[in-house]
């Protein structure tokens, strides 16, 4: 069967959701991230999670790819949409903003050191940084005015994707939630998933690999 590699609170949660959500039998390994000798590094030159190792020992990595191969495993299930329709592109339009635009805008506000090694530069770089943050999370809350979830009343991989950044949100800047109340609503809804609340559980678990449905 399949073996995802997750880190705990990274965005490869998103990966593990889905596959809560399809019921695919599956290996979880949970590896150190920027840790020399940690397994990740075995099948992922980079260093990045998620992972997707197949049956086959073909290795996927990047949400943009593993989240979109997962839904398309099991359409019955709803997780994505047929190809060529407006649902799906609507699904991939979510998925490609989530990727290169808000995760990359936690990066200044949660590791500024990232952007320059001088400490006294840290915090004006955290503040410029919780500007552009904000007003992405400001967008996201808007398209989410009168939504369920993020394409419509169906979960789909962009609500599993979505609700990574959820989870760094509330962990990191509470203080946030009460404007984004359309984005508070989907979040609370997303934590209370049977699918979630399991991969959250493994992901917690002491053993570092582990078998999981």
């Amino acid at each position: 069967m399949p073996t995802l590699y997750v880190a705990p609170g990274a965005c490869s949660f998103g990966a593990h959701v889905v596959l809560k959500e399809l019921g695919i039998s599956h290996d979880l390994a949970v590896v150190p991230l920027r840790t020399p000798g940690s397994p990740i590094f075995e099948v992922n030159p980079l260093g990045r999670v998620p992972t997707l190792k197949l049956d086959s020992g073909e290795v996927l990595t990047e949400n943009g790819a593993i989240l979109p191969f997962l839904g398309d495993l099991k359409p019955e299930a709803g997780l994505f949409a047929p190809a060529g329709s407006l649902e799906r592109a609507r699904i991939q339009e979510w998925i490609g903003f989530l990727n290169s635009d808000l995760h990359r805008a936690f990066r200044p506000v949660n590791r500024p050191e990232l952007f320059h090694p001088d400490a006294s530069t840290h915090e004006a770089i955290r503040a410029k940084g919780l500007e552009q943050l904000i007003a992405l999370l400001e967008f996201v809350d808007e398209k989410l005015d009168g939504k369920t979830w993020a394409v419509g009343e169906r979960f789909t991989i962009a609500d599993a994707y979505l609700g990574v950044f959820w989870s760094w949100l509330k962990r990191s800047r509470p203080e946030l939630l009460a404007r984004l109340p359309n984005l508070s609503a989907f979040g609370n809804r997303f934590d209370a998933r049977p699918s979630v609340q399991a991969a959250l559980a493994a992901e917690q678990a002491p053993s570092e690999r582990q078998a999981a449905a």
